[in-house]
């Protein structure tokens, strides 16, 4: 007998030679498993303990391969009631599944699953703002007439430029400015007579301002905003807090509900909430290395390292607690995720485990592995 996880990913990469047929092969091997809980395509990792992920993933190859047995059957489904935990895992692993596959199901040659997605973006980018009455909020007190505005997935969905996961690339802006858009990030364009304005909705941007003396250029994010001082920086939105990163010139942030202000020159980022402005450190230079297609990680734990390229795909990435620390120095490309598992594996004198194709967990090297 084969074993199921050799048996699931052969199945699986056949998906990628020949989608039709093996893409409803796969649909009758999972017809008996109870069907998915609708989920959100991008679903985060739950926190549960790296051995109920792992072995959730063991469950699902086997029950994909074909091979499982009436035991078999028998004896998940208990594990599945044995605890809530491996419900969640169950859920997330479906969850992984279908964001990675359904891009194939209706795609002929997977070759063109690329270009549909970006066509689909395109087609986003040419709506019209259905959320642009609500473009401020307005925001009372020390801020008077600025206004901030909680983000939502579907704000995203509607913004003036949006990448989808994994996607890097460039938009230009009607006055010469440049703006590069890392992975699922998103934002508006608010340009008016005395000012020009974006918003970032989510994600990450790299923004290269064109000088133009008469109208100043702010960034709003939902915790301040950011005032350009003739500067090339980075903006990223989290989900209670920002980050600004300058590269050239200098911006001015003001907190959202504090009002709070502080200059940040060129070589220095500051995380700000809207109450408070950290003081500036040193800049990342991974804060501008994204928009090179480039990962860099000088003395980062491999688990930070793997939160990173979570944003850059829709597979599973995992990591074992007993390694989660490990150091890692180096650059890595981020438009190829399963060449960079393998380069920090070698680099961290670790392995990856991949039970699945879409499923990959850094693990100890065995003594074997290590050996020229």
């Amino acid at each position: 007998m084969r074993h199921p996880c050799k048996t699931a990913l052969s199945l699986c990469f056949q998906a990628w030679s020949n989608p039709q047929g093996s893409i409803s092969v796969k649909h009758h091997r999972l017809m008996s498993i109870p069907p998915p809980v609708a989920s959100h395509r991008d679903s985060p990792e739950p926190a549960l303990p790296h051995a109920v992920m792992e072995k959730v993933a063991e469950w699902y190859a086997l029950l994909i391969s074909g091979e499982e047995c009436d035991d078999d059957r028998a004896r998940w489904q208990a594990w599945l009631a044995a605890d809530p935990d491996h419900r969640r895992a169950w859920k997330y692993v479906e969850a992984v599944s279908q964001r990675v596959l359904a891009p194939l199901q209706d795609t002929a040659d997977p070759r063109l699953t690329t270009d549909k997605l970006h066509a689909a973006n395109l087609r986003t980018l040419r709506r019209r703002r259905v959320l642009a009455s609500l473009a401020l909020f307005g925001s009372a007190g020390l801020l008077g007439g600025i206004g901030f505005r909680h983000s939502s997935p579907g704000m995203a969905l509607t913004a003036d430029y949006r990448t989808g996961m994994g996607e890097i690339r460039e938009a230009a802006l009607p006055d010469g400015s440049s703006v590069w858009l890392n992975t699922a990030s998103a934002f508006d364009v608010d340009y008016q007579a005395d000012l020009r304005r974006l918003y970032l909705i989510e994600g990450e941007i790299l923004v290269t301002t064109a000088p133009e003396a008469t109208r100043p250029f702010v960034v709003d994010t939902a915790q301040g905003r950011l005032r350009a001082l003739g500067t090339r920086f980075t903006v990223r939105q989290e989900d209670e807090r920002s980050l600004l990163a300058v590269h050239h010139g200098a911006v001015e942030i003001r907190a959202a509900r504090s009002g709070k202000t502080w200059v940040v020159a060129a070589g220095r980022q500051a995380w700000f909430t809207a109450a408070d402005i950290q003081p500036p450190t040193a800049v990342d230079p991974a804060r501008e290395a994204w928009s090179q297609g480039k990962l860099i990680a000088l003395n980062l734990p491999l688990e930070k390292v793997v939160a990173e390229l979570r944003r850059h795909t829709r597979q599973h990435i995992g990591v074992a607690p007993d390694v989660a620390r490990r150091r890692v120095f180096g650059v890595f490309p981020l438009h190829d995720i399963d060449a960079t598992l393998d380069l920090l594996a070698h680099a961290a004198d670790l392995r990856v485990r991949r039970p699945l194709p879409w499923w990959a967990t850094f693990e100890a090297a065995a003594e074997a592995d290590l050996a020229p």
